[in-house]
């Protein structure tokens, strides 16, 4: 049942008297009367819904409670709190009545209530800083660092804290230049111009020169139109050497070797550090060369990132090495960070500490994990063994409370409600329990949610629930017809939209294989789909056809190089070919190199999925790195005629 718009909800059921409508509609009615702040009519919806048992009641009166926290007094809502504790909403009213308790200040409530709040709101959290700070914890503005050092607009109030940390020296200017230019160089404007201000030397005239070097920045270079005498002026020649280097990076190189020496100590280390961050993203070979001008402990995180995927590029796996060990603690735990280090022992004949390192990794079903495997000498080549939950198991799962609720909000078309129920119910199984709920999700075809939810379990598995395998007819018609690997097909398709028919992303790739609809009517036209219309890329058959014929073009496009065909699929075949390398290449550093963080992490989880979904449905079995392949570099790549996915 899809749900209805507001407005004519309201004109459907408004004049309808309560004891006219059944369950259902008053429960639509009750959310009317919220979207409105109809108060009173939904409290009077609220007692309907109780009369009738609606397995959904409780919902009317959560809205109602929203209506009216901000005057609600505290043995109200904790009366509400307390019998609304098995909800997934309580927590939600439990955030904004924090949230209230702190604006007013009222520190012994806020703190007597915050122990049960379970979840991550940056403003609950400032608020609980604040009060911290203001009723003698001398530590809580130390504290507060890490959300200062952030290119995200934080709430509102968490500037109380920020003023507090100002006032006791605990935030220094160095600080506040530091993440004035974390905000430029993350294009922040607004963030950077309202950080700055912090520094009472910055008038408004300097603020107007913010928004010009951000509106042209080379103009700002090469006019001089800003001096370098002062702190923002130069913060202001960076930032525009570090835009002009990501399009003209030669340009760039150049002009700041004509005004580094304008520049103190502390900016040229940084600049450097950007300079060779952009070498290496471009895959230029200058770029270990420019990280050798600055030491590791200078870069920030993702600079080291990148000092190890130059350092790959140039096969120079003693960089490799040190790069990693000189990140972080919490840097170095990352699996790409440990599957490289693992391998960097490899490559230099350490092999101790590298089977040290690859073993633990290696029992994870993810890329890493598999490229780990096979550094061991293992290979996914038999289906893995998969714990099935019984018919009990799953009856028991279905009539948990929560779970009723999920399937309830579902069937009524309240679908964000439905997962959030979904989750909360789930947040505490174990596995079998958690395996019973996806086998409950698949019944429903919520594939997206039987993936999410199988892939929660930490010892005991199931991968056909990890994996399914929906529309399958359909799959492999196109697949015999495009010459396509079943396999590969899905682990995209998986990767793309989690099967799910109606998914549409915020650029509008739309269906099954997220097919952008430039990209659908192209195909369609070439393929000789007559009477296409936009509305049919929603439709399972007609998606697959037109997502297996891109598919096969940007393989062939690619001289067969699967991962660089699935990189071509998420970020388009000029891309791609922007990114073949001049030599041959491991596929698995060419993935790794990718510059674009979605896609990058888009090949990789698509060639891994399409790994278990080869030994799942006993086809054309590979192994990761067979799949990743060695990319043959420019000249096996075919430059036919190209099309943005």
């Amino acid at each position: 049942m899809k749900r209805f718009g507001f407005s004519l909800l309201i004109q459907l059921l408004a004049s309808s008297p309560l004891w006219a409508m059944n369950a259902d509609e008053t429960f639509l009615h009750a959310q009317a009367a919220y979207q409105s702040r109809n108060d009173s009519q939904l409290a009077s919806d609220a007692n309907q819904l109780h009369a009738q048992n609606h397995v959904l009641a409780a919902y009317a009166d959560y809205w109602l409670m929203l209506l009216k926290l901000t005057s609600a007094d505290k043995a109200t809502v904790q009366s509400f709190l307390s019998q609304n504790s098995d909800y997934s909403f309580a927590d939600k009213v439990r955030a904004e009545w924090l949230k209230i308790l702190g604006k007013r200040q009222d520190w012994p409530a806020f703190f007597e209530e915050l122990p049960n709040y379970k979840r991550d709101d940056l403003a609950v959290t400032c608020y609980a800083i604040e009060g911290r700070a203001k009723t003698g914890d001398v530590i809580a503005l130390a504290e507060a660092k890490a959300l200062w050092m952030s290119s995200n607009d934080q709430p509102s109030n968490c500037n109380n804290v920020f003023d507090l940390m100002q006032q006791s020296k605990i935030l220094t200017q160095d600080d506040i230049w530091a993440r004035f230019r974390l905000a430029m160089q993350d294009g922040k404007i607004p963030l950077a111009k309202t950080v700055i201000q912090r520094d009472g030397s910055v008038g408004n005239a300097q603020l107007k020169q913010i928004d010009s070097v951000y509106q042209n920045p080379q103009a700002t270079l090469d006019k001089k139109t800003i001096s370098l005498k002062n702190h923002l002026g130069r913060a202001l020649n960076l930032y525009a050497l570090d835009r002009l280097a990501r399009s003209q990076f030669d340009d760039a190189m150049s002009m700041w070797h004509k005004m580094s020496s304008h520049f103190e100590e502390d900016e040229q280390i940084y600049m450097w550090g950007r300079l060779a961050s952009h070498a290496a993203r471009r895959h230029d070979a200058s770029a270990l060369e420019l990280y050798s001008k600055v030491k590791n402990t200078d870069l920030d995180k993702d600079e080291l990132a990148w000092k190890v995927r130059a350092a790959l590029l140039a096969k120079n796996w003693s960089v490799v090495q040190s790069t990693i060990a000189d990140m972080s603690p919490t840097q170095q735990e990352e699996d790409v960070w440990r599957y490289w280090r693992g391998r960097a022992y490899k490559e230099l004949r350490d092999i101790p500490k590298a089977n040290a390192v690859l073993v633990q990794l290696a029992r994870d079903h993810t890329y890493y994990g598999l490229l780990a495997e096979e550094e061991l000498g293992s290979v996914i080549n038999e289906k893995p063994t998969n714990y099935v939950p019984s018919e009990n198991e799953v009856t028991a799962v279905k009539n948990q409370p929560a779970i009723q609720r999920a399937l309830e909000l579902d069937r009524l078309g309240f679908r964000w409600e439905s997962r959030a129920e979904w989750a909360w119910a789930v947040k505490d199984f174990d596995d079998k329990q958690m395996l019973a709920a996806a086998e409950l999700a698949m019944r429903q075809n919520w594939y997206d949610v039987a993936i999410n939810t199988a892939e929660k379990t930490k010892y005991v598995h199931n991968f056909a629930l990890r994996y399914p395998a929906p529309y399958r007819d359909t799959v492999q018609n196109f697949c015999k017809e495009n010459s396509l690997d079943e396999a590969w097909v899905y682990g995209l398709t998986r990767q793309e939209s989690r099967f799910v028919t109606y998914a549409k992303s915020g650029v509008g790739a739309s269906g099954l294989m997220q097919v952008m609809p430039s990209t659908a009517s192209w195909v369609a036209k070439k393929i000789g789909l007559n009477g296409y219309q936009q509305h049919m890329i929603h439709q399972e058959d007609t998606n697959i056809k037109l997502g297996t014929f891109y598919l096969r073009y940007t393989l062939d496009m690619m001289s067969g190089q699967a991962a660089m065909a699935t990189a071509a699929y998420n970020a388009g075949p000029g891309r791609a070919k922007k990114w073949a390398p001049k030599q041959p290449l491991e596929g698995a550093i060419y993935a790794e190199t990718i510059p674009i963080l979605e896609t990058r992490l888009y090949v990789q989880k698509v060639l891994a999925n399409s790994c278990f979904y080869a030994s799942r449905l006993g086809t054309k079995t590979q192994t990761l790195k067979q799949r990743l392949g060695v990319i043959s570099g420019d000249g096996g790549v075919i430059a036919l005629e190209d099309s943005e996915k």
